[in-house]
């Protein structure tokens, strides 16, 4: 069994905002399990390449956005699911961070990190 706190995971600072990472690939259930903040007022083009990727919203306000330009609102309640590896812009509204629990598949190492400052979606 494992059994793990919040102050205890590896904390790390994707771009716009935090990902907390409860599960990696060295716990060997081949999935990663986040707590994630996305910092009020931020804009993110984001693509997994090797990962398909659920998101819950527990917190806040934003939107995911695909390619097409279709918005999908996010508020508490809500879950979008990656399920084609899709570029995606993920929006968290001006007023308040945007807080999501996420899973991934297969299992991140941990370190990964985006690159926001490119022309390109940040990918990983």
């Amino acid at each position: 069994m494992i059994v793990r706190h919040l102050a205890d995971v590896k904390t790390v600072d994707w771009g716009n905002g935090l990902s907390r990472r409860f599960l990696l690939e060295s716990d060997g259930l081949g999935y990663t399990m986040t707590d994630t903040t996305v910092r009020a007022g931020t804009k993110s083009r984001l693509e997994y390449r090797r990962h398909l990727e659920a998101c819950y919203c527990i917190e806040g306000k934003g939107e995911v956005v695909d390619t097409d330009g279709t918005s999908h609102p996010l508020e508490p309640g809500t879950l979008y699911a990656l399920d084609r590896n899709d570029a995606h812009f993920l929006i968290a509204s001006p007023e308040e961070d945007l807080r999501l629990v996420c899973v991934f598949s297969p299992a991140l190492r941990g370190d990964e990190r985006h690159n926001l400052d490119s022309a390109d979606f940040s990918e990983y």
